[in-house]
């Protein structure tokens, strides 16, 4: 008798996966830029509804209000097991600078100076997966 595994994404509720993006400090922001998607590490925290994300991103390439995705997960090797989620949502690039000093003592960062900015993400649609392993009987 041999026991095989199989891996399974199993969707989670919006409120599991913000949870799940709360217990979690990094994930990736992907915006397009000039027809191409465009993934940059970042750090976040959630505060109020809001995403806050640090990212080294040229604030001039997130114009007003625009939409972006932000991902976290977190997947254990090598069973594969985990989750992972995706914010996705309106954003603005936090300007107030007594705010912005704040969240760079909260956040850390990955470059310093026009490299480094701060946006606050509404999310709109939040979805999520568990990643699970089903154990099955083969040759039964």
């Amino acid at each position: 008798m041999t026991v095989s595994a199989d891996r399974r994404m199993i969707e989670v509720s919006g409120t599991e996966a913000l949870w799940l993006l709360e217990g979690s400090a990094q994930g990736r922001l992907v915006y397009v830029q000039r027809d191409l998607a465009v993934v940059r590490p970042a750090a976040h925290v959630m505060e109020y509804g809001r995403l806050i994300v640090r990212t080294p991103v040229q604030a001039a390439a997130v114009p007003g209000r625009a939409l972006l995705t932000y991902q976290a997960d977190e997947i254990r090797s090598p069973a594969g097991t985990g989750w992972t989620v995706s914010a996705h949502g309106p954003a603005d690039v936090i300007s107030d600078p007594d705010e912005a000093a704040h969240y760079r003592r909260t956040l850390p960062g990955w470059a310093h100076g026009p490299h480094d900015t701060l946006l606050r993400l509404h999310p709109q649609q939040v979805y999520g997966f568990r990643l699970a392993r089903t154990v099955t009987e083969a040759g039964r």
